[in-house]
């Protein structure tokens, strides 16, 4: 996949210094990255972000942290509004302290597959060799 386009402008020049000709080079390299491969890029990020928030309130869960704790407080404040929408659809066991967060698990896959279609969509109808 070719995400930058590079493009290399060499320029020659004969110059007369006393007796001598001297010949000089220049070479100027230009990377330039398209806007899609710019969008495609912050879809992931966002989406990434999001699926380790997922994924750190899930091993949490599993190893019983507690909740009084001001970070396991706060990781479960934010993912809980991305983890809302699967509460319910599997049993949740809970062993001792520790509990099984399927509603996480189920939430990271959809998401997932959320990041990958939208970021797919965005290069839809650009050319094979753009992105």
């Amino acid at each position: 996949m070719e995400e930058d386009r590079q493009t290399t402008e060499v320029r020659k020049s004969n110059e007369r210094v006393g007796n001598t000709t001297v010949q000089r080079q220049s070479v100027e390299n230009k990377s330039t990255t398209s806007g899609v491969v710019i969008a495609q890029r912050i879809v992931y990020y966002i989406g990434g972000v999001i699926i380790a928030l997922l994924a750190t309130r899930f091993l949490l869960q599993l190893l019983g942290a507690n909740e009084g704790s001001g970070f396991v407080s706060f990781i479960y404040g934010l993912s809980g509004v991305f983890v809302a929408p699967f509460f319910g659809i599997f049993g949740e066991p809970t062993i001792g302290q520790s509990h099984f967060d399927a509603a996480a698990l189920v939430a990271i896959v959809v998401y997932g597959l959320i990041i990958f279609g939208v970021a797919k969509l965005i290069t839809l109808t650009r050319p094979h060799q753009e992105v």
